[in-house]
Parts: structure tokens; sequence; C-alpha cells
């Protein structure tokens, strides 16, 4: 069972499901919990990660031999990002706009076009405990993309685990598309707020596109979710939790500690969650 979960917007509370679940999960289950919020990943700071491996991630940019090159510009015509030109006097690449795709040095008609590997981040791989294994992407700062890096992470998916829960960026950009890729379930994560239904509904078309079984978590209920509920109702997209704006959770959070641990009555909860899933995906 493979599950990743995502929000519209940043700050919804994908780190507290992502990281209550696999806690919750890995009491009974084999678990392998991925971080894919590569920008800004955070799941680590509630977890003892026993690091075991680091990977580095890379592209390789082209690199342009100007004395060889014609200026035909067939590889500025090729490049979709605007990521290489061709004046009179050099063909230019502008790295920040390079995603390493290679298409460049593919059509180049004299071959004047080269690549050299450049790490864009890394791969963190390990383990929490015997039953919960953890990885994580990190994006070096001023990269374009962490969609490499995500495809790296996922290539990490243990096939031997009982349940995959992928963390993913926020939003419903190409980071997440690749999140979702060959994934069993989506949960949404959302907040009772006119902002938090505006980006589920992006949400909710993005799984939809991708024919991916979904379901929603509202975060920070304050008793009063119509909003949330009259949409569920009305898309046919079951609520699966509702977390309550509580003091003592947000304190256990702001301390990066795991809510369901010190709140047992919550590990039945999360449980609960995933038997519902479990029951939606064919």
């Amino acid at each position: 069972m493979k599950i990743t979960i995502l929000s519209g917007k940043g700050g919804t509370g994908k780190t507290t499901v992502s990281t209550n679940l696999a806690y919750t999960l890995s009491k009974k289950y084999k678990v392998q919990l991925l971080d894919a919020d590569v920008e800004e990943p955070n799941d680590h700071l509630f977890f003892n990660v026993n690091v075991e491996k680091e990977e580095s991630v890379d592209i390789l940019l082209p690199v342009v031999d100007n004395d060889a090159c014609i200026r035909c510009g067939e590889c500025a015509k090729a490049c979709q990002f605007g990521a290489i030109t061709s004046f009179p006097n050099a063909t230019v690449v502008f790295k920040n706009l390079c995603h390493g795709c290679g298409v460049c040095s593919m059509v180049c008609p004299v071959n004047a076009i080269t690549e050299v590997p450049k790490s864009i981040g890394k791969i963190v791989l390990g383990k929490i405990n015997d039953n919960l294994k953890f990885g994580m992407g990190l994006l070096n700062i001023g990269e374009p993309s962490g969609v490499r890096i995500i495809k790296q992470l996922k290539k990490h998916i243990d096939e031997n685990v009982d349940v995959v829960l992928i963390d993913s960026q926020p939003g419903t950009s190409c980071p997440v598309v690749e999140s979702l890729r060959n994934i069993d379930f989506a949960i949404l994560v959302t907040e009772p707020t006119t902002f938090g239904l505006h980006d589920l509904s992006l949400a909710v078309d993005l799984v939809r596109e991708m024919k991916i079984p979904s379901g929603i978590v509202i975060n920070r209920d304050t008793g009063n979710t119509n909003l949330i509920d009259e949409y569920a109702k009305k898309e046919n997209i079951p609520i699966l939790l509702k977390i309550p704006f509580d003091r003592e959770i947000a304190k256990l959070y702001s301390e990066g500690k795991i809510f369901s641990e010190y709140l047992p009555e919550w590990e039945e909860k999360f449980a609960n969650v995933f038997d519902t899933i479990k029951g939606m995906v064919k």
C-alpha cells in the first residue's frame, strides 16, 4: 500500500498526519516514511533517525565547445526551458534554467555539446526502529525543481514493507505530481477556512486527473467545518479524520513530539484511518 499525503497549500498539517500515521501503523505493520517535501523536509525532526546512507542527486549540465559550435541554433530551438541560446559569437548555457534533460547534446549536428554532472541535492536513508524505515530528499538552495530528487527518492521504496507513506510538497505543481505517480491512495490535508477549501479543491482536481482515490483529513478543527463538510459531501469524498484545534496537540507538535504517542486515544483514530483506506483501495 503506497499512500501520499498532500495539501493544496503549506501549513495545513501534512507533517502532523504523516508522522503520526507512520508512528501508529509501525506498531502493527512494516512501514516506510519518505519525506518528499524536498525544499523543506522536516519529518526527521520528530524521530531519532539512524542514518545509514546518503547519496548525491545529480543532473548533467551541457558544456558548449564554442570552437566547434557552428551557431546553428538547433539546441536553443529544442530547449523548452530557454536554458541555452545561440548568439553570433557564442552559444551560452544558463545553468539555473537547465533541467538536465540532455536534448541539446542530442540535437547538436556537430557534437559540440558535452555534459558534466552537477549535484542538485541529496537523498538520506535510514531507519527509526525495526518496523519503521525512513528516507528524505533535500534540494540544494537555489535549484529550480525537486522532481529529480523525488524520482530518485522513490527508487528506494521498499517493496517488502506493508505501507509506504510519502509526505509530499505543498501545492499542486510538478514535484507533487511526481509524489503521486504509481500511488494507491492520496490523503488530502486541509483546514476549515476559505483558503483551505480553495486549495483543497485544486488538490482534488489533481488526484482525480491522475485517477487516484482520496480522502480528506481536516486539521485544526474548531467544530465549525461546514465549509469542508459540504464540499466533501458534494464531491463524494470521505472525511477520514478531524484533528481538533487543541492547545495540547499544538504544544506537543512545537516540541517535536508525536502527539499520538502522548495521547494514546489518537493511535486508534489513526489506525481507523488506515482501515478506512484499505476498504477504499481496490
